[in-house]
């Protein structure tokens, strides 16, 4: 584990031009191409008959012109990229899920990580179910479809389901002639709704996806809702609203989302930005020039330069054929990526006293490496400054960070971290901080708990979550 890895994104179209949904959802998947990179898949409804595609790779990658053709020309849509926290990286675990059952068809992608997925899971394999993937969207599925079976609608089994499945989880599900977006009573991950100029509708983990086909945003769905889109309009499920305190993962905002979207009603630049302003009040220092580590660590460069009147510079080109470091599974694969990846620019640097702005530390091993990056280039001073507080806590609600051993924060000190990674200096958002980023104060309620320990969904009593544990003779 070398950085933080996030599950995916989910996106569906629910609309009366017929022809497009298919080509929607690729320009969709490829706006939230950031959150998952091993894998994505389409199933496409054209008039109750599904037509789907998943593969291991990039959303480029895995869907040609005529692979789009061969979806056929469906109304409604759902899609899905896949960075996985749970299950292993292969095409069974990609989504979306499509499930055929006495009623008919579902099809179901997931954002998230569900707490109780070992309890269902056991209870449904002891019930006879038979499961063909490693991941807790499958559990997801069948507890929706044994609802199915009893319900007069997919709704109302959806609505039942929420009762059962706990943690987090943004849900779109597609049935033969409904489209259905639902969202966790705590709101842990992102999920919104717009429309665009000919009626149809679309679902969406952030809004820059819906920018991205000419949807106009309408709403966040909000926490425990769930929204019907039929033949009959819009409508809305609250019957799991406001159980508990929303509770949105403050790394969406950090790290994980686009600087273009908006969630919650909060510009997710704007967010980074004010971190960067409470990283110089709360660790202020003499230098001549902030830089950010692109990208996630350019917006909050940006917020530390306006506050503390320390010039701002672009101090790395990166190479933009290259995918975000993380993603790739796999230490070593990791290390090469990141020798390739950043290339400072040396004028920007030499002979300079430099503030360097990154989103976190996981391991420190790619600190490390970008810090020398920069003495090589002559900088005289590196002063790290971390728009994140210090990860001290396993997170179980869809962050891979799956245990306290690989964390370095929970090894050493802050001053330990800085000589271990190079920096003569280095210092980290206050959780007090994290939790004003969206709003400017903490009256919206945040996960914060891989900070502070503070979990607001509860944490699983079976915590095997470890992907990269499974060895490769196994596959």
């Amino acid at each position: 584990m070398n950085g933080i890895h996030e599950e995916c994104g989910v996106f569906g179209v629910y609309g009366n031009n017929a022809g497009i949904a298919a080509q929607l959802t690729y320009y969709g998947l490829y706006a939230l191409q950031h959150r998952g990179q091993e894998a994505c898949g389409i199933v496409v409804n054209d008039d109750g008959v599904f037509a789907s595609y998943k593969d291991i790779g990039l959303v480029n990658d895995v869907f040609s012109p005529e692979r789009l053709e061969k979806l056929g020309k469906g109304t409604a849509s759902v899609g899905h990229v896949r960075y996985g926290t749970t299950g292993n990286n292969d095409r069974a675990n990609a989504q979306p899920i499509v499930v055929n059952h006495i009623k008919g068809s579902m099809a179901l992608a997931h954002n998230g990580n569900l707490v109780n997925s070992f309890e269902l899971r056991s209870e449904l394999e002891l019930q006879g179910s038979i499961f063909h993937t490693t991941s807790d969207t499958e559990v997801i599925s069948y507890i929706i479809t044994k609802e199915r079976i009893t319900s007069p609608s997919i709704e109302e089994a959806v609505n039942k389901a929420m009762n059962e499945i706990k943690g987090a989880y943004s849900l779109v599900i597609m049935s033969p002639s409904k489209l259905i977006a639902a969202r966790d009573e705590n709101g842990f991950r992102p999920l919104c709704f717009g429309k665009t100029d000919d009626g149809t509708y679309i679902v969406a983990s952030e809004t820059c996806a819906l920018d991205a086909v000419g949807a106009e945003f309408i709403r966040d769905i909000k926490p425990g809702e769930i929204v019907v889109f039929d033949k009959n309009g819009v409508r809305s499920i609250t019957d799991h609203c406001g159980k508990v305190k929303p509770s949105m993962c403050v790394f969406e905002y950090i790290y994980f989302a686009r600087p273009d979207s908006v969630i919650d009603g909060c510009s997710v630049h704007t967010a980074r930005t004010r971190a960067g302003a409470f990283l110089a009040l709360e660790h202020p220092v003499q230098a001549d020039v902030v830089i950010g580590v692109p990208d996630s660590g350019l917006d909050a460069a940006v917020g530390y330069s306006k506050q503390s009147g320390i010039p701002y510079e672009i101090g790395f080109i990166k190479n933009k054929y290259i995918g975000r470091t993380f993603i790739a599974p796999g230490q070593k694969s990791r290390e090469n990526k990141v020798k390739i990846k950043l290339n400072p620019i040396s004028d920007v640097v030499k002979g300079k006293r430099v503030v360097l702005i990154d989103d976190s530390i996981v391991r420190g091993t790619t600190s490390a490496r970008i810090v020398k990056l920069l003495r090589d280039a002559g900088a005289t001073e590196i002063h790290m400054r971390v728009s994140a507080p210090p990860f001290l806590n396993p997170c179980y609600y869809g962050t891979d960070i799956d245990s306290k051993e690989n964390l370095i924060a929970c090894k050493h000190s802050v001053e330990e971290t800085a000589k271990i990674i190079g920096a003569d200096s280095l210092g980290y958002l206050s959780v007090e901080s994290a939790k004003k980023l969206a709003h400017g104060d903490e009256g919206t309620g945040y996960c914060t708990a891989c900070f502070d320990g503070k979990y607001p969904g509860g944490i699983p009593q079976e915590t095997r979550k470890n992907r990269f544990e499974k060895k490769i003779s196994e596959k």
